[in-house]
């Protein structure tokens, strides 16, 4: 039987040793794959393939149908005020056309996702305020390729920034029915209802200003549980293309913008603020 000697080496302290060296790398590797599991789980959605096709309201009228015939809804008593909205697939847009048919503000496509810019941005976004209108910018959300707050960064980067200038209205999220595949983008309720408060902290983080919300009743419903969550800070702006607004998304009293044909003159969409000129500028100015 051997013997140990004082200054020999400790065979089982070196067998520890060597399991521990086979051990540890092993380990290493397992966490690797278990991270690449989880990593796999949360992969998003390839990025758009035809954000030049998404423009607010163009997957509601495929689902919800349109109006034939663009022709504007009965004269009310309230105060209201004419305007469009445009994105790359109206081109280069005749603002004096529209101005002299008494529209008075624009929304205009900026970004959809984080990979895609309106290659048409600049003509709309600064003809319709160098017509003397007050415009602003808006984000076709897809929640399933990013982040809110990604989506949100980029947005406002990419002209859905905000000044008080007096004639720029604060961005808007346009939330619709997904134009790639599942309609809610593979969202439970809860899910979509966080990715828009991300995205709605992160825009006001960025620029000061509480963003638009455009949706229908009937997607909200279906996509978000008809959450009340944002009707008492973010105002609405719904799009329904008949004779009247119709019923409201829950949380909101009232709607702030209405999309009331998606084949209006000259560009198609076509809206109407709900109340004065003076209200449509507190806006802008916030």
């Amino acid at each position: 039987m051997s013997v140990l000697r004082s200054g020999s080496p400790h065979r089982p302290a070196r067998s520890l040793a060597l399991v521990a060296g086979v051990l540890l790398p092993l380990l290493s590797l397992l966490l690797g794959l278990s991270g690449t599991a989880g990593a796999a789980a949360v992969r998003r959605a390839p990025e758009p393939r035809h954000p030049d096709r998404d423009w607010a309201g163009s997957q509601i009228a495929r689902h919800e149908g349109a109006a034939a015939g663009g022709a504007p809804p009965a004269a009310s008593l309230m105060a209201s005020v004419e305007g469009v909205d445009v994105s790359s697939h109206n081109g280069s847009v005749s603002w004096s056309t529209l101005w002299n048919s008494g529209v008075r503000f624009a929304y205009v496509k900026a970004t959809e996702s984080t990979s895609y810019t309106n290659p048409s941005f600049a003509q709309q976004y600064n003809g319709s305020y160098n017509i003397g209108m007050i415009r602003g910018a808006y984000h076709f959300a897809t929640p399933d390729t990013s982040s809110g707050a990604a989506q949100a960064t980029y947005f406002a980067g990419h002209g859905g920034g905000w000044s008080k200038d007096g004639r720029t209205l604060p961005g808007a999220l346009d939330m619709e029915y997904n134009p790639y595949g599942a309609t809610c983008y593979g969202l439970s309720p809860a899910g979509m209802v966080n990715w828009m408060k991300d995205w709605f902290a992160t825009y006001k983080a960025r620029t000061g200003r509480d963003a638009v919300l455009y949706t229908s009743t009937g997607w909200w419903k279906q996509c978000t549980g008809n959450s009340t969550a944002f009707g008492a800070v973010n105002p609405l702006w719904i799009p329904r293309y008949g004779s009247s607004v119709g019923e409201l998304p829950a949380g909101w009293a009232f709607h702030t913008i209405w999309q009331y044909t998606s084949s209006g003159p000259t560009v198609g969409d076509h809206n109407r603020f709900n109340g004065s000129l003076d209200r449509l500028k507190a806006l802008a100015n916030g």
